[in-house]
């Protein structure tokens, strides 16, 4: 064996370990980000803040995440327009309901995209049809965040940090260009209905323009509902909209990351651009309040709903095979 094919050799085989060691290696560093950011808080105070918030806002909160976990477990019904297969609403909705829960807790990879081949390949779903549901589950999801951000960023520019090196000005023009983007895939699909595309060996079709207005409706009042959570649990101490933006910031934020439900990211931002309104421990009092509600109450309805799911396709399995 050459030396040059010795040398790719080694390259091939070291690079994934040496890729796998970056990325645990960020992580252990966000780990010791939130230990050393942990240690400066006052928990007794947080711990006081979460059980002096009043039974009747914990209600509104958790009726607000009822809705737009009932909203967006409607996502995956447009793409069964899109695909015409034949799955039932309930149980459409289930999948989706299931997928969003881990997909908020253990990331899109795991949750979003994971339990949706897994749930819906026993449901009979193939691979292309499973593809395209999941795609145009989270374009209607994005498209709403375009909207919804860039006109909080656009029309109610926050007062961000001195090191974030951009000032109301930037913001307003990331909001200008967030809504130019939305914009422009309504005019496609007004300009372009119908016709397809081919990417990598999928292939897509422009939704009609009463399909996109209607992503955008759906996406855009989710996003509004979840800014309603965060926005009565910190009962009024911020505007609503201030509120709602701090979180598109932190949403991205999350995403950028990589790191599982957004742990300490979403606190982080919220920190640092409410921190000045609202005492530090209020502030996380309520953003745990929220990922209680949010995050870790469907996670259980989900998990017992994943695990019944599973049973029924065993007993189904079983059967045929009888």
């Amino acid at each position: 064996m050459s030396a040059t094919v010795l040398s790719r050799h080694a390259r091939h085989t070291l690079w994934p370990w040496a890729k796998r060691g970056l990325v645990w290696g960020f992580f252990a560093l966000i780990a010791w980000l939130l230990v050393r950011q942990a240690r400066t808080i006052d928990w007794d105070e947080v711990l006081d803040a979460i059980v002096a918030l009043p039974a009747s806002t914990l209600l509104a909160a958790g009726v607000l995440v009822a809705c737009s976990f009932a909203l967006y477990s409607t996502y995956d019904l447009l793409g069964r327009h899109v695909t015409r297969h034949r799955l039932g609403t309930g149980t459409v909705m289930g999948v989706t309901f299931i997928s969003y829960a881990f997909n908020l807790n253990l990331g899109s990879l795991v949750g979003g995209v994971a339990f949706r081949y897994r749930l819906y390949s026993r449901l009979g779903l193939g691979n292309q049809v499973i593809t395209r549901v999941l795609g145009f589950s989270m374009l209607t999801n994005w498209l709403g965040y375009l909207v919804v951000a860039g006109a909080a960023f656009c029309f109610w520019p926050l007062a961000l940090p001195p090191t974030w090196k951009i000032g109301n000005e930037g913001l307003r023009v990331l909001g200008a260009v967030l809504m130019c983007a939305a914009l422009a895939y309504v005019v496609l699909c007004a300009s372009a209905s119908g016709r397809t595309w081919r990417v990598r060996g999928h292939s897509f079709s422009t939704p009609s323009l009463s399909m996109a207005m209607l992503q955008l409706a759906m996406s855009c009042a989710n996003w509004s509902l979840i800014g309603g959570v965060i926005w009565f649990l910190l009962q009024g101490r911020v505007d609503y909209v201030h509120v709602l933006a701090v979180l598109l910031v932190a949403a991205v934020a999350g995403v950028i990351t990589h790191v599982p439900a957004g742990l300490g990211v979403l606190e982080a931002v919220f920190v640092a651009l409410l921190g000045h309104e609202v005492p530090e421990a209020q502030l996380l009092g309520a953003l745990l309040a929220y990922r209680g509600l949010y995050y870790l109450l469907p996670l259980v309805v989900a998990t017992l709903g994943y695990l019944f799911t599973e049973a029924r396709a065993r007993r189904l399995r079983t059967r045929t095979a009888r």
